[in-house]
């Protein structure tokens, strides 16, 4: 199945797309969130799909489309997890996971404007594969970790790179801006997706591709990532871990790139659909 979130920021209804057409779902009377998961969602989902599917109605073609999954408890992130990433930032190759958090208000829709942060230089692009946690995931380990997937969104790691590197501290104060997470156009659950070890992703900022990568080359895979992170704090069904991204990202170029207000980012990951977000200058 492929989920969606349809509606105003903050009070979307769910929706769900078959054969490339979204329909409403709000008659299921749930949101897709940490409850949904925890209680046989998906497959209660699925069974009134088939039970209602004769009578469900298409959603308008104009409408917004919300990150596809409501509010997570926790938004996990990987940095450095592509070689060809951490080579061209000049950073050592991780000999495990690196963790950092980007705050769950920063999530926004596939569709929704990147804002820059205030005093923002140095905002930048991070296509990613993201998992949406299906299951409690505590001290799982590898051979178990996809048993706790529920499927997978593509994401945005937006970052803004003086405060993420230059500021001191953790990297979480550049990943948390508002608007830096946009999630989406839907969940692809678990069983459209089997293998996810050859995903291309690719990213481009006005027309231009500057990224084009693919799962095959990630340093930690999905189950490894799953496993490893539930050893140091429980995942909640609903949570999300942003894997990491390809090379191509702006700080990577010399001079690095940045974007600036009136720039349009696309992006896409086969399975997973395609995004794309317009640069806005800050405003309260």
């Amino acid at each position: 199945m492929k989920l969606i979130r349809y509606g105003n920021f903050g009070h979307e209804n769910i929706g769900i797309q078959l054969q490339g057409k979204n329909y409403d779902l709000s008659g299921f009377k749930e949101d897709y969130n940490e409850s949904f998961f925890a209680n046989d969602g998906l497959n209660r989902l699925r069974q009134y799909v088939e039970d209602n599917h004769a009578n469900l109605q298409e959603i308008p073609a104009d409408a917004r489309i919300g990150a596809p999954v409501a509010r997570p408890s926790k938004m996990v992130c990987i940095g450095l997890n592509y070689l060809d990433h951490a080579e061209e930032t000049g950073a050592a190759i991780p000999k495990e996971p690196i963790i950092f958090f980007k705050s769950t208000t920063a999530i926004v829709g596939p569709f929704d404007a990147i804002m820059l942060p205030k005093d923002s230089e140095k905002t930048d692009w991070e296509v990613e594969f993201g998992v949406v946690i299906g299951k409690t995931a505590r001290y799982v380990e590898e051979i178990a970790a996809m048993d706790h997937v529920a499927g997978y969104v593509l994401i945005n790691d937006v970052s803004e790179r003086e405060f993420q590197l230059e500021r001191g501290g953790t990297w979480d104060k550049g990943k948390g801006c508002d608007t830096f997470a946009p999630m989406g156009p839907y969940l692809v659950t678990k069983d459209e997706l089997p293998d996810i070890s050859n995903v291309n992703l690719w990213l481009s900022v006005n027309g231009q591709p500057y990224q084009n990568g693919n799962t095959k080359n990630l340093i930690f895979s999905v189950p490894q990532l799953v496993a490893y992170v539930s050893k140091f704090m429980t995942l909640l069904p609903g949570d999300v871990i942003s894997t990491g991204t390809p090379a191509g990202v702006g700080l990577g170029f010399k001079p690095p790139i940045y974007l600036k207000a009136g720039d349009v980012v696309a992006l896409g990951a086969d399975g997973l659909g395609t995004a794309e977000q317009k640069v806005i200058s800050f405003k309260r």
